[in-house]
């Protein structure tokens, strides 16, 4: 099937610049929220807690504790209860497989008893945080992420993200060789600079060396185990990759904050200064535009659309299912008019919701059967021009012969509902739970597997109210009748702590 990418040159360049947008942050010591605001409707959210941020990205002073030449490994103390981990492939003796998206030359390694020994002191990032009893995984070949361009300072190289046409590749890189000038240090292009201004990516290429400076600086000062840098938090996070030219205003309803972010937009993005404002207003920031209210709906399978239609969002592992319904939709003139007005409504509402709860991946809609193909021609160029308005790449596929359109987010980070919630303790994460009936059933027949094992005097049945009632009640000839059978009394107990599909059968 033919791949229909959204004109990123000219269609995203224009609209994600032209968009007037506000951003809101609200700022607690335990948690940061910030809200994208468009047209006066909520169109991104992001959310970090402080005991939850991670290392990544983070450099640090390390010193080798331990050399492992049978394993070609490291052990670095990098200041955490556990040592990290370095293996030779991320010595600077070979080129990360991070940068596998980038056309670099390739280098021997050598073993690594000849570049480290006990007691060295090595700058180190960290690539992976500790998990369990694993430390975190290292690698001393530094790079440091902007907006459009990824700086590697121990490498004079210039590469562009292999996900780019290969047509514009060189092209693109003799830009950036142009801009970088001879400071030295090397530059990978990442994928959302493909469109940008030589000013965007000349700013982006100060702001870089600058951290890097600031980061050698603090090697010379400061002992080992030490931290040398640490990766922008959210707040920073927002001036870096989330202003555009067209961010009217920035309001954070924290004085020290905004002071904190005020004078890291004026050493680093002079432009995006003017635009932070310190909220001063009576209500929370979030309730100006009911943003709390959007959140709570985010989380949620289904999502109304103003004609009567509705979405239903289904997010696995593999991948997110969209299905389009009419509902109680039936203004048009006719059904194939009505179809087609919901689909275009879904597909602005969907494009929408894949920003909004952060959906990466596979995403399969199931538009509503259009029969005339001018229709669904004009459906799937809406929803291109939708998507054309987010910040992460995306690509799309026509319809299938199955009339479902296909289409592929980029994973930036975790989804809204897995940052913010984890699986039902009573479903388990299934969304459903057994009926009462099926869990007395399942009741009957344990009892009787445990009567041809076990002896007891009685067996107590504790279950959920609803079960007991239902025992009590339309259940009782069948209880009754297994009890004659076992020759043993069955009592019943109600715990109103219990879920559902939740039993217990006590041998007394």
């Amino acid at each position: 099937m033919r791949l229909l990418r959204c004109s990123k040159r000219l269609a995203s360049n224009f609209k994600v610049k032209a968009m007037q947008q506000d951003i809101l942050i609200n700022w607690s010591p335990q948690e940061t929220r910030v809200a994208v605001i468009e047209h006066g409707a909520l169109q991104e959210l992001q959310v970090e807690r402080s005991l939850e941020r991670g290392l990544v990205g983070n450099v640090y002073l390390g010193k080798v504790a331990r050399v492992l030449p049978g394993m070609q490994s490291a052990f670095i103390d990098i200041g955490l209860d556990k040592a990290a981990f370095l293996h030779v492939a991320d010595l600077m003796s070979s080129i990360n497989s991070r940068h596998a998206d980038a056309d670099l030359p390739a280098a021997s390694v050598q073993p690594i008893e000849k570049q480290l020994f006990e007691g060295q002191a090595l700058m180190v990032q960290v690539l992976k945080d500790p998990l369990g009893t694993k430390g975190a995984r290292l690698t001393a070949q530094i790079s440091i992420a902007g907006r459009l361009l990824v700086f590697l300072p121990q490498d004079n190289h210039v590469g562009v993200s292999q996900k780019i046409p290969p047509k514009q590749r060189e092209e693109l890189r003799q830009r950036v060789i142009k801009l970088a000038g001879e400071a030295g240090g090397g530059f990978i292009l990442r994928t959302n600079g493909e469109d940008a201004l030589d000013a965007e990516l000349g700013e982006d290429i100060a702001y870089l060396r600058k951290t890097w400076a600031r980061i050698k600086d603090a090697s010379t000062r400061l002992p080992p185990a030490s931290v040398l840098h640490q990766d922008l938090n959210l707040l920073q996070r927002v001036l870096r990759d989330v202003v555009v030219e067209g961010t009217q205003t920035i309001r954070i309803d924290s004085h020290e904050q905004f002071d904190h972010l005020k004078a890291f937009a004026q050493e680093f993005m002079p432009a995006t200064a003017q635009k932070l404002q310190h909220y001063v207003g009576e209500r929370p920031i979030f309730d100006l535009f009911n943003i709390d209210e959007d959140i709570a709906k985010a989380l949620g399978r289904r999502v109304d659309l103003k004609s009567g239609g509705y979405l239903i969002i289904d997010q696995t592992e593999a991948l997110t299912t969209v299905d389009v319904n009419t509902g109680g939709f039936v203004g048009a003139r006719n059904f194939d008019d009505t179809i087609f007005k919901t689909n275009l409504e879904a597909s602005q509402a969907i494009a929408r919701q894949l920003r909004l709860r952060n959906l990466g991946g596979i995403v399969i809609v199931d538009f509503i059967d259009m029969a005339r193909e001018n229709h669904r021609d004009a459906v799937l160029a809406e929803f291109q021009k939708q998507l054309s308005r987010d910040r992460i790449k995306t690509a799309v596929n026509g319809f299938s012969s199955l009339g479902l359109l296909e289409m592929t987010r980029k994973r930036t980070r975790e989804s809204l509902s897995h940052q913010l919630c984890e699986p039902c303790s009573a479903c388990a994460g299934k969304g459903v739970v057994k009926t009462a009936r099926s869990v007395t059933y399942d009741i009957l027949r344990e009892i009787l597997r445990e009567a041809r094992q076990f002896n007891p005097r009685e067996f107590r049945v504790v279950a959920s109210p609803k079960v007991i009632e239902l025992f009590l009640d339309e259940e009782s000839q069948h209880l009754a009748s297994l009890s004659d059978f076992i020759g043993k009394p069955i009592s019943l107990h109600a715990e109103a702590a219990m879920a559902q599909e939740q039993y217990d059968i006590v041998l007394i």
